[in-house]
């Protein structure tokens, strides 16, 4: 037998291993025992089946390019998940449903029986909260991470979308009554000093998961902050270079907690205690949040993030990183 028809037998053999898996849907114990094959020297041959091109592998109906995205963000940003949403919809509509779906299910994915979770407040994560799945667990208690604000749609305030997720999980919630940024540090200080609130500062330090939202630059158009931040707060914003907040913690482009003063009137999780959380669940997309997405990024405030593609293109381009930049569509 010459050199050309030991190939194509081999070549035979590695096409018949990878039809008995790929197509009979054989495990590799079974094709060894009817091959009579070792099963080590299957798995060997699996691989070199793909190599030597007798086997690829399609994937229809979901970009590929996005996976390989989302792994190339993993590791860029030490991220434990990522899920980036296709940007090709007919309509802002469809796109946050999109988000909504896609945070519902990573928020699904690590709560536990016996979690402690903290939640942010605003209408992407009510989108998300609407989106969950109700599911029976045991002992799952859900806490606040920052008061409200002072002016918003009741669905989104912090209290709601608590109320809603222990409805759904049948867990406890512990309920917040106060603003996000109090009128003088002497107030906020007494509320933090408080006996009620004592139970939710101490499980700041010991929560499980956490969910927030990023918002972008802060001005007087927002008017859920209109009437917590004052002139000289949005003056001293400007000088600052503040790109955005997270549980009202506002931060510079390098993700630096910034404005002092706020800081001292703000009732809310710390960046600190925040960064310690085992699983911390972003969701944010859209134009005006990419600035405050790197700086959260780059800080590694979270380890979760659900966006879109388009998003998370331009907040590489930002970070100077052009690895995706000719990539359209998706």
């Amino acid at each position: 037998m010459g050199r050309r028809e030991i190939a194509e037998n081999n070549r035979k053999q590695l096409a018949k291993v990878a039809y008995l898996y790929y197509i009979e849907g054989k495990n590799q114990a079974e094709i060894a025992k009817e091959l009579g094959i070792y099963r080590t020297t299957i798995s060997r041959m699996l691989t070199k089946a793909r190599e030597k091109g007798v086997v690829t592998i399609e994937i229809h109906e979901f970009d590929t390019d996005l996976f390989h995205l989302e792994h190339y963000v993993k590791e860029k940003y030490n991220l434990k998940n990522i899920d980036i949403v296709s940007s090709v919809t007919s309509s802002e509509k469809s796109l946050e449903e999109m988000i909504a779906g896609a945070g519902a299910a990573m928020v699904r994915s690590v709560l536990t029986n016996h979690s402690k979770v903290g939640i942010s407040w605003g209408k992407t994560l009510s989108n998300v909260v609407a989106k969950i799945v109700p599911r029976q667990m045991k002992s799952v208690h859900f806490f606040p991470l920052a008061g409200g604000p002072s002016h918003i749609n009741a669905r989104y305030h912090v209290n709601t979308l608590m109320y809603e997720l222990t409805h759904k999980f049948h867990g406890e919630c512990s309920f917040i009554n106060a603003t996000i940024v109090q009128e003088s540090k002497e107030l906020a200080s007494g509320i933090r000093s408080s006996k009620y609130f004592e139970e939710i500062i101490n499980n700041w330090e010991r929560l499980d998961v956490a969910i927030v939202g990023i918002g972008g630059r802060v001005d007087k158009d927002n008017r859920q902050w209109l009437d917590m931040l004052t002139d000289e707060d949005f003056r001293r914003m400007d000088q600052s270079g503040a790109v955005g907040e997270i549980c009202c913690r506002f931060l510079d482009a390098q993700g630096r907690e910034i404005m002092d003063d706020v800081v001292e009137r703000t009732i809310a999780i710390s960046l600190t205690e925040l960064r310690r959380v085992p699983n911390s669940i972003a969701i944010a997309y859209g134009d005006s949040k990419v600035e405050a997405m790197l700086a959260v990024l780059r800080q590694g405030y979270v380890n979760h993030l659900v966006t879109d593609y388009r998003t998370i293109l331009q907040v590489l381009e930002l970070d100077g990183d052009l690895t995706f930049s000719s990539e359209t569509g998706s």
